[in-house]
């Protein structure tokens, strides 16, 4: 097993396919710098992301979660699907306290599809937080 100094957080990344997914593509592209820490998974819509994929995710591993919407709420491909994420991932964070994993862990963007930069910045912010929580613990 590494030690934690030679420890890097793995951070799941869901994507909405129409605008934070574009973003990230975009910061690829531009070749902006960012972290490798971050495994994207493009979804529809940041409105289908279940609660069950991010306790999984925590649950194989992962030390963070970054949900990535559409840029304003309101302003999705799906009309309301953003607002579903918002309202999840507030519930998200109170229950993941419940379980002893700091609500941190969890992170929700808006990053448009022009946004690369931003995308660039938001994971390389959330990626030095996670660095900063160090790893999850998980029961044995």
């Amino acid at each position: 097993m590494a030690s934690e100094e030679q420890w890097e957080p793995k951070i799941l990344a869901f994507l909405c396919k129409w605008c934070a997914s574009a973003g990230a593509d975009l910061a690829g592209v531009s070749r902006l710098q960012y972290p490798p820490n971050i495994l994207p998974l493009t979804v529809p819509c940041s409105g289908r992301v279940d609660p069950q994929f991010v306790l999984y995710a925590f649950s194989i591993g992962a030390d963070g979660v970054l949900i990535g919407g559409c840029h304003t709420p309101g302003d999705c491909h799906y009309l309301s699907g953003n607002f579903k994420a918002l309202k999840r991932v507030a519930l998200l964070r109170k229950l993941l306290h419940q379980f002893g994993i700091d609500p941190r862990r969890l992170r929700l963007e808006w990053i448009a599809a022009s946004e690369g930069r931003k995308f660039a910045r938001v994971a390389t912010e959330f990626t030095e937080e996670i660095r900063q929580l160090g790893p999850l613990r998980r029961p044995e």
